[in-house]
């Protein structure tokens, strides 16, 4: 099969297509067929060894590229409850293994696996793993009525507004001028210009501070200005920590795959509660364009690897 992976570790122009062999499930495990994988921002983070910087995986010869997955189950191993020809998103976090799911094929753990959301295209569904889950790990993670929402128009942050809207949150959305017509068609409640003070301009519409704030754009400091007194604050990429000021909880989340929460991720695009976004379709040969694409910035929705 092809897969696309990393060896070199400069940057996106470096990553390579290779022939491969396909992998067997062991118990517990199904292999995907992939119809479609997206494109994401850890995935040009492995490729410039920003992970191996940060401390979070270790050096290695080849690191495989791809959390996201849409496509049909091929084969299963003992002990799952997927069957063979089942649709299916899914998630691979494991951040060291050779081989991912910009591929032909995938090898998952049926735990990071969930059927697909019917009457949705699986381009589209496969945008919806890595950056549904972050939104709603971080979303469970909150405390408190209202919530800013930084990188508002991005992956993940698209979701979290749409999340915690869902769930009766007076949401605050921080994103670039042009990006306001999407995030209030997201739900967001106020929009707040990224280039102003962030929190001079949350506390016009929370002048105690907000309860909680998702930093999806991984502001820092000057988001969790924006949040009152013993409010939270859940970061949610790698890097540094913020530190824990005005008895503000930090909590750093670093995404998990899990099966039930895919599910219920499913459940709320069936119930056109949450969206999927496709900016553009690439072919899986092209997949350094893709990921050029991705690092020039100003991408609103995924682009996304098509086999």
């Amino acid at each position: 099969m092809r897969a696309v992976v990393a060896r070199r570790l400069d940057g996106p122009e470096a990553i390579e297509l290779i022939e491969t062999d396909v992998t067997e499930p062991a118990a517990g495990q199904v292999r995907i067929k992939v119809a479609a994988a997206a494109v994401n921002p850890v995935d040009v983070a492995v490729s410039t060894g920003m992970l191996v910087e940060f401390g979070l995986t270790a050096p290695r010869p080849q690191f495989g590229l791809g959390w996201d997955v849409a496509g049909t189950v091929d084969a299963t191993g003992p002990d799952t409850q997927l069957d063979v020809g089942d649709a299916v998103i899914g998630v691979a976090d494991l951040l060291a293994q050779t081989l991912k799911t910009h591929a032909e094929y995938v090898v998952l753990n049926a735990d990071a696996v969930a059927r697909a959301p019917r009457g949705v295209e699986l381009h589209d569904a496969a945008t919806l793993g890595l950056n549904g889950l972050t939104a709603l790990q971080a979303v469970k993670a909150l405390d408190g009525q209202t919530v800013l929402v930084t990188g508002a128009a991005g992956g993940v942050g698209g979701y979290a507004v749409e999340l915690a809207k869902h769930l009766g949150k007076t949401v605050i959305a921080s994103a670039g001028p042009r990006d306001e017509e999407l995030v209030r068609r997201l739900g967001a409640d106020h929009f707040v210009d990224r280039s102003e003070d962030l929190a001079t301009a949350v506390r016009r519409f929370a002048p105690a501070g907000v309860d909680a704030v998702v930093d999806a754009a991984v502001v820092g400091i000057a988001a969790q200005e924006a949040v009152r007194n013993g409010g939270r604050h859940v970061h949610v990429q790698g890097g540094p920590r913020p530190p824990h000021l005005r008895g503000i909880t930090v909590e750093q989340l670093l995404v998990h795959a899990n099966s039930h929460e895919l599910e219920e991720l499913v459940s709320l695009v069936e119930a056109n509660v949450i969206s999927t976004r496709v900016a553009e379709t690439y072919r899986l040969e092209d997949a350094a364009i893709a990921y050029k694409r991705l690092a020039a910035g100003g991408v609103r929705g995924r682009l996304v690897l098509l086999p």
